[in-house]
Order: C-alpha cells, then sequence, then structure tokens
C-alpha cells in the first residue's frame, strides 16, 4: 500500500517549564496577559506532523512519501527521515523561505503553550499530487495533515479529482479554518483523525452532528488521551482500545503523530481497526517516553512484548507478522 503523507515539516523547540501554566493566569486580567516562563530545559528536535507521521511509518518498513514545502537549511533533515525510509521525493524546496519552525513550553501537567512559523509551508499549495502519483506509481492513501490551510483545500480536492482516498487530519489548523473549510476537508474522508477537542470543534465549525459527519466519512477515528482510543464508523458500534501505559512520562509533544503512523500502517498491512488502533498506541507511548517527536527507536521484539502484555498475544503476533 502506496502512502502519502501531506502536511508541515518542521523544527520543533521544546522547553519545559517546571511550574504550571494555570497558576500565572489572573482571571480578571485575562485580556491583557503578559508573561514569560523561566524553562528549565531546551531541546531542538526535527519535527512537523507530516514528517513525524512519515517518520514512524518509515520506521515501520511503510517507505511513504512525504509532501511538503521545506527551506534550503533542510538537508540535515532530508538526509535523517531518508535514512529511516521516508521517500523525500516529494518535497519542495524553497528558494526564499526557511523550513517551518515550532516551539513549545510544557509544564508539570502537560499543558502547553506553542507558536508555529509556517515559512516554507505557506508554498505547500503550489505542490501538485497528481505528478507525484505517477512517479510514484499510484497513491492508494494520501493523508491531508495540518499545513497551510490553502494547500490543504488543494489537496484534498486533487484527491477527490482523482479518485484517491484520503484521511483528514485537521489538528492544530482547526482554529484557523472557517466553516466552509472543514466541511471540504471532511466530507468524504476514508479517515478522519481529531481529538475530543477537535471532535467537538469539527462538529461545532461544521453543523453537522456526530451522526451526519460518520455519514460522510469511512471512519472517525479519536484519540483520547490516557482514555485510549475510539473507532466510529456509520451503522457500527465504536470500538474502545485503552491506552497502552507508560514506563515514564517525558513529553506529550508528537504522540497524536505516532499514532497515527501506527494505525496506518497497520491498515496498510490489512489488519483490522482495532489492531490498527492498538500499534497506533503503543508509537504513541513511544514517543511519550521520549523527548523529541523522532528520537524513539521501535525494537520488534520489545514492541511485541509490550503489545501482548497489555493487548494479548494474538495482537502481538498479528502485528508482529508485519513487523518482525
Amino acid at each position: 500500500m502506496r502512502i502519502a503523507i501531506t502536511g508541515s515539516i518542521a523544527t520543533d523547540h521544546l522547553m519545559t517549564f517546571p511550574g504550571r501554566f494555570v497558576e500565572q493566569f489572573i482571571p480578571e486580567k485575562m485580556d491583557r496577559v503578559s508573561l514569560s516562563f523561566l524553562v528549565d530545559a531546551l531541546e531542538i528536535r526535527r519535527g512537523g506532523v507530516a514528517a513525524n507521521i512519515a517518520f514512524g511509518l518509515g520506521v515501520l518498513g511503510l517507505s511513504p512519501l512525504l509532501v511538503g514545502a521545506v527551506g534550503e537549511d533542510f538537508a540535515p533533515y532530508r538526509a535523517w527521515l531518508a535514512g529511516h525510509g521516508v521517500d523525500c521525493s516529494g518535497v519542495r524546496e524553497s528558494a526564499t523561505q526557511h523550513t517551518a519552525r515550532f516551539v513549545c513550553t510544557t509544564d508539570v501537567d502537560g499543558n502547553q503553550i506553542a507558536s508555529f512559523y509556517p515559512g516554507a509551508m505557506s508554498e505547500d499549495a503550489d505542490i501538485e499530487l497528481a505528478p507525484l502519483a505517477g512517479q510514484a506509481g499510484g497513491l492508494d492513501l494520501v493523508l491531508i495533515g495540518a499545513s497551510d490551510p490553502g494547500g490543504m483545500l488543494i489537496h484534498t480536492q486533487e484527491c477527490k479529482d482523482l479518485g484517491i482516498p484520503f484521511a483528514a487530519d485537521l489538528s492544530q489548523q482547526l482554529p484557523r479554518l472557517a466553516s466552509d473549510d472543514v466541511r471540504a476537508l471532511v466530507d468524504g474522508a476514508a479517515y478522519l483523525f481529531c481529538n475530543e477537542y477537535e471532535e467537538a470543534l469539527i462538529e461545532r465549525k461544521s453543523s453537522w452532528s456526530g451522526p451526519e459527519i460518520l455519514a460522510r466519512v469511512g471512519v472517525r477515528v479519536t484519540t483520547l488521551g490516557p482514555a485510549g482510543a475510539r473507532i466510529e464508523a456509520a451503522g457500527a458500534d465504536p470500538v474502545f482500545v485503552a491506552a497502552a501505559p507508560e514506563v515514564r512520562k517525558v513529553d506529550p509533544t508528537g504522540t497524536g503523530d505516532a499514532f497515527r503512523s501506527g494505525f496506518l500502517a497497520a491498515v496498510a498491512w490489512g489488519l483490522p481497526l482495532e489492531r490498527a488502533a492498538q500499534l497506533g498506541n503503543m508509537l504513541a507511548v513511544h514517543v511519550l517516553e521520549t523527548v523529541g517527536t523522532q528520537e524513539y527507536e521501535l525494537k520488534p521484539g520489545a514492541v511485541a512484548e509490550r503489545l501482548g502484555a497489555v493487548y494479548g498475544e494474538a495482537a502481538a503476533a498479528d502485528i508482529a507478522a508485519h513487523y518482525s
């Protein structure tokens, strides 16, 4: 199964604040917030939702096609991704912009305050999927990840015109998207990925109820944080998959992207959706236990052992048959 991942490709600047953000907010002064947080640590890591998802798929042996725009500073990052099984032939290098940058501070409760500089990502709309699909010998699925909103809309419409199944993953761009844009990005998706808050925001912005959305997409996959994930399809009972317990909690940045990597890998292997969510949860917990979104290591034996301990030996055997 040939999967293309569109969306942001960025450098992450990750910091930790040894206190609680909520303790610094004064309710009667929320209209004039002026805060600076003295952080304990700074980690500069590779990131961006598309690159994170592609990395996980590459590590699992899928050779995904990464699609996005970057700056002239991308060469070392390109080498890193290629070395982990990612096809970067769909990456466009800007002549004028830097690679996008994500700056995030996390407090002791796991709450985050972040900023995102788009840079070259603003040129994503200039990338056409049809030539890339031709070069790849066809595409079986395209994930439309958070990126320049214009690019997201163009790529979604391209998938519809070309008859390529697509997964909608609006995530960080939801606050900026207009109601008509949300409807255009969701309608007809084979998969809709979101967390609980995004699920509610999609329903509010689209003016579609939960059942109406399920009638317009193939499968809705909602991550529930410590509660795991919920899988829904029209006419079927929801499937709940418990989270994989962490050995230690280090940094939640990128856990959702890792979940998508595991989920899509299992889908590509032809495994049931329950197995897909189980593998997604397993990759997510690996990221949670690591600083950085692409710094985790997957050792087949250890992954199978953890899968068996959490989800049973049958789940471990099904996934190990494809990743060992």
